[in-house]
């Protein structure tokens, strides 16, 4: 394993949508850093050390969703894709944009139930 973290950033739907889309995560990343846990909260955050290598091979395990939430996915180029496709496998998802920078990369995506 690298040093290196993926972030993923929820914005919309509930706490148990949170932890759907970091259950459709973990296959590749393993479980994460943090986890959502705030109730109340709008956003909520959670973290994945990635491996040098992600690969977006096993079948996501996530659930459905209650409503559409809005996914930020950040971290080097390799996880972020890795997650992207995870996600899209998992979830019904829209790709909302995308930025990159020298060693990282961020993309949006909007996933629906």
């Amino acid at each position: 394993m690298s040093d290196t973290q993926l972030t993923v950033t929820f914005d919309g739907g509930g706490i148990d949508d949170a932890r759907a889309i970091v259950r459709a995560l973990e296959g590749v990343f393993g479980a994460p850093g943090d986890l959502p846990a705030d109730e109340g909260a709008t956003v909520r955050t959670a973290t994945f050390d990635t491996p040098d290598a992600p690969r977006a091979d096993a079948a996501p395990a996530g659930g459905s969703l209650s409503a559409p939430v809005t996914v930020t996915v950040q971290g080097t180029p390799q996880a972020v894709e890795a997650a992207s496709e995870t996600l899209a496998r998992a979830f019904g998802a829209r790709d909302e944009g995308a930025a990159s920078g020298d060693q990282e990369r961020e993309r949006q995506l909007l996933l629906v139930p």
